[in-house]
């Protein structure tokens, strides 16, 4: 049995379809290509770097932010983005909305699970730790929005144009590998094991409804929530 077909075996109703992709012409994908190349370099430089400033800093923001704009710059500058649909079980298609936003909810769940085990785990406690002080120092509605304009605009690039250029070389697996080395410039274990797993949920919902909708509203739930109630499971440890 092909890998691909045992996976799906496992998989729920709404990761199973595979949606019918808006393929690029040769001229368009060389294009695509060019651009998330570039992009793609430059913004896991960026990204490192913007989790080397001081936690709630002006620095902090700043950097932040231009990691957003320049996933999206170079997402909208990689030629056209489709928002997706996904299959309901009456075999109809539909924008995907109270789907994704309950696997955010549940990925939330698993990975709440997982942190009381990482509380644990010395190396992974400090990870988690250390990320979690940028969630609590400054503004809080500023974190949100940070964390909210990371989140949308990473999807537009790795799910919407890097996955697009990846064409039939693997789209799921690859550009799963693509987003975790992106992250491993953070230098951090715990932000690297999160893109692995989420990334790859991320991508069979991209693979699954066409687009970049269900996984950027995934993504979203499950940052807003990470961002609400994990830090009080690791304050007193600090």
């Amino acid at each position: 049995m092909r890998p691909r077909r045992l996976l799906d075996r496992y998989l729920p109703r709404s990761l199973r379809h595979v949606a019918i992709e808006n393929l690029d012409s040769a001229d368009a994908l060389r294009r695509r290509r060019r651009a998330v190349a570039v992009t793609s370099l430059v913004g896991a430089g960026l990204l490192g770097a913007s989790l080397s400033t001081r936690p709630g800093s002006r620095s902090f923001y700043l950097s932040t932010g231009a990691v957003a704009g320049l996933w999206t710059v170079g997402s909208l500058a990689s030629g056209p983005l489709h928002l997706g649909w996904i299959e309901t079980r009456d075999e109809t298609l539909q924008r995907p909305v109270l789907t994704p936003i309950a696997t955010g909810v549940g990925a939330f769940a698993a990975f709440y699970g997982a942190a009381l085990v990482a509380r644990r785990i010395p190396v992974l406690d400090a990870a988690v730790s250390d990320v979690l002080l940028f969630a609590e120092e400054g503004d809080d509605r500023l974190v949100l929005l940070t964390t909210l304009a990371n989140g949308v605009a990473e999807e537009v690039f790795f799910r919407g144009a890097l996955y697009a250029a990846l064409g039939d070389h693997h789209p799921v697996a690859s550009s799963t590998a693509v987003y975790t080395l992106a992250t491993s410039t953070t230098r951090n274990p715990a932000l690297v094991l999160a893109a692995a797993a989420m990334g790859g949920l991320f991508a069979l919902q991209r693979r699954a409804s066409g687009g970049v909708q269900a996984p950027a509203l995934t993504h979203l739930t499950w940052s807003a929530l990470m961002v609400r109630y994990l830090p009080p499971l690791f304050r007193r440890r600090r």
